[in-house]
């Protein structure tokens, strides 16, 4: 199967960056309702300071995808697995970039003929201004291994990486978002900034040692070193980064709180786990987001 028909759901930061990348390599669609359909075409969207010209799709056109890219929050996942019904055929790939551990099941049980990989965006960050982003291209999908998505996105110069123990890397990449996104967006502060808080180090700890006690219980493999792996990877990040959750304290938009800390504890209460500080910081972003 050769993947040429892709559609992208959900055209933030992420999704922006990947239209830049294959809107003229391949047979590229951005899905959405009506009206942001409408102000596309009114005020199309940039990438680093380039008009992208895309052509769009609404969810009630009709025809097989070879891929699907969502890219929305995770606010709007439900909204997206409900636009891609008609694009979804049992050849489709689907591939998510939602943050979190959670996003695929909820497309697996409404698609299950579908074959949708786990997978995720690891990065610098892209600045986004409205329907504007800029992003230094610095980064790279993880996906589980797949013959076709990987020929796909080596004939078409997309920077990945497969992952043999997927579920172990999103465990990882949760982690990091954990640390750097919440504590970020608490402490106002770009990645440098908050790297060389006093406390950063501490309070890092408590949270990853809360997470990885989930993570065992969920039967997640290989975490031995998994707070060391997630402050490595955490020093792979742009000083001068500012996360997603952070722009969107400043932006007064409401976080993605609920499926970083706020599914740790979900998880703490089916297995009966403490989470005292995932609560602590879960308890601060949302009295922060009542103030919006």
């Amino acid at each position: 199967m050769d993947i040429n028909n892709v559609i992208i759901c959900g055209l933030g930061a992420l999704g922006l960056t990947y239209a830049n990348k294959l809107h003229k390599v391949c047979e590229l669609r951005v899905l959405a309702d009506l009206e942001r359909v409408e102000k596309y075409r009114k005020t199309p969207p940039k990438f680093n300071g380039k008009v992208l010209s895309l052509d769009y799709l609404l969810p009630n056109d009709f025809f097989s995808a070879d891929l699907v890219i969502i890219s929305t929050k995770s606010t709007g996942l439900s909204s997206a697995i409900d636009y891609i019904k008609n694009f979804v055929s049992p050849n489709t790939i689907i591939i998510s970039l939602i943050n979190g551990i959670s996003s695929e099941e909820e497309i697996k049980k409404a698609y299950p003929e579908a074959n949708v990989l786990k997978s995720y965006f690891i990065g610098h960050s892209a600045m986004r201004n409205g329907l504007d982003v800029s992003q230094d291209g610095i980064g790279k999908i993880v996906i589980e291994p797949n013959f076709y998505l990987e020929r796909f996105f080596q004939n078409k110069s997309i920077e990945y990486e497969v992952s043999t123990n997927i579920l172990y890397s999103q465990w990882l990449k949760l982690g990091v978002n954990i640390v750097l996104n919440q504590l970020s967006a608490i402490y106002r502060c770009t990645v440098g900034e908050l790297r060389t808080r006093k406390d950063f180090e501490k309070e890092s700890l408590q949270l990853l040692q809360e997470v990885k006690a989930i993570a065992e219980v969920c039967n997640v493999a290989r975490l031995e070193n998994y707070e060391k792996e997630v402050f490595e990877a955490i020093k792979l990040i742009a000083d001068d980064g500012k996360t997603s959750m952070y722009q969107d304290v400043l932006a007064r938009k409401k976080t993605e709180v609920d499926i970083f800390s706020g599914e740790i504890i979900r998880l703490g209460k089916i297995y009966n786990i403490s989470t005292p500080y995932n609560e602590k910081i879960y308890s601060k972003i949302k009295e922060m987001e009542r103030e919006f």
